[in-house]
């Protein structure tokens, strides 16, 4: 199918694309089974889970769509060792939830080793609103963002499932302050683990909203414990102030970002950077990302007159998986209503952009948000063949390729 056009892009070509009958995308995960490689999607708007085959880039095809739980977002998703692992998360009233409505929560374990066929293996109930954006690289273990019952905001879960069927919890972590049943007062408005606690070895690094970047040593599983911290707010606003967190551990360094809440800019700026963590206790901010400016002939003068979010989202990550591109020295960002930015940090203390692709509005609504109907890169992956996917709000899946990569 043709894309929507017309986009602006600087060194990215369209290859594909797929409007993946009219449930735009959100996380996306990945594997290669028999040297095919099949593309797994979460989605904002549709209760449910997708997957696509994208060994021919050009011609994505939606093979099945399966049905989520009523009144359950099923946004995100991790695909390692031939294990798929599905968010369950209560979804906030003004993105479409029922509050007086039942709802799912926790995590789901399928095995996808037949790519085209899921089996569910088994429930890991969390309890409280469920699970957001979770980290799992393979093995026995499942690292989880969940907003457990007796606790403000999201914390660190970790479930061993080893026994599908019967996952058990390994431990648990929260930020002093967090432990409301336990009587703990004092943690930072906005403190909440908004997901991904990227494991590296015996470090997870959490991206922790207000209460910032968060190293945990995992050394003993059974009991986390901090060993370093920087925190984003103030300046940059206190709401998933940090987003997202990708250790470069080669280059010793994290790739931070925080995510655009207000539209229009109605909130502190944003920002995406590196942060240097050779001396793990005390990590440093060492760079910031360049802001993205409207392309050519754009009719606004600045990305915030474009409407709807404009900031930072998500990061291409490559969690291990030799399915999926392990660079160190460039950042796939995408950024709200200014698209997908490509960022080269190959020097740590002068990221510059060298790419970025920014798609048309849409012209049909899928969900209740944004209140301007524009376009709102949500998530990008990026395979080992240097293929980029990316996914939308109200739009359907791009598949473009940055000829950095060729």
């Amino acid at each position: 199918m043709n894309a929507p056009g017309p986009a602006w892009s600087d060194r990215v070509a369209v290859v594909g694309y797929s409007d993946l009958d009219g449930r735009p995308g959100f996380k996306l995960a990945m594997q290669e089974v028999g040297g095919r490689f099949y593309l797994y999607l979460g989605h904002l708007w549709h209760r449910g889970w997708s997957i696509v085959d994208v060994t021919d880039p050009s011609a994505p095809k939606l093979l099945r769509f399966i049905e989520g739980l009523a009144n359950t977002w099923t946004i995100q998703v991790q695909v390692a060792d031939g294990t798929m692992i599905t968010a369950l998360e209560r979804i906030a009233p003004n993105w479409g939830g029922d509050s007086q409505a039942p709802f799912e929560n926790g995590v789901l374990i399928w095995d996808v080793r037949d790519p085209e066929n899921p089996v569910r293996l088994g429930h890991w109930a969390t309890g409280g609103s469920g699970t957001h954006r979770n980290y799992y690289d393979g093995g026995r273990y499942v690292h989880l963002a969940a907003g457990l019952d007796g606790y403000v905001g999201n914390v660190y879960q970790s479930i061993d499932i080893a026994d599908p069927a019967h996952p058990v919890e390994v431990a648990r972590w929260w930020f002093p302050g967090q432990g409301r049943a336990g009587g703990e007062t004092g943690a930072p408005a906005g403190t909440s683990l908004h997901g991904g606690p990227y494991v590296a070895g015996e470090r997870a690094f959490l991206p922790y909203g207000a209460a910032g970047l968060i190293v945990l040593d995992l050394a003993d599983r059974t009991k986390p414990r901090m060993i370093g911290r920087l925190s984003f707010s103030p300046p940059f606003q206190a709401n998933i102030a940090v987003h997202t967190a990708v250790p470069l551990p080669r280059r010793k360094l994290v790739a931070v970002n925080s995510e655009a809440i207000a539209e229009d800019c109605r909130e502190p700026l944003g920002f995406a950077g590196l942060v240097d963590i050779t001396n793990e206790t005390t990590p440093t901010l060492v760079s910031l990302f360049p802001l993205p400016a409207p392309p050519p002939g754009a009719p606004f003068r600045n990305f915030c007159e474009r409407g709807g979010r404009f900031g930072p989202h998500n990061q291409h990550q490559a969690q291990h998986q030799p399915v999926l591109l392990d660079r160190d020295d460039v950042i796939f960002l995408t950024y709200f209503n200014a698209g997908l930015r490509i960022v080269d940090v190959s020097d740590a203390r002068l990221p510059r952009e060298v790419g970025w692709f920014v798609p048309p509005d849409p012209t049909v609504r899928r969900g209740v948000l944004p209140s301007k109907l524009v376009a709102q890169s949500k998530d990008v992956l990026v395979d080992r063949r240097g293929y980029i996917y990316l996914t939308d709000k109200n739009h359907g899946l791009y598949v473009l390729r940055w000829d950095g990569l060729a």
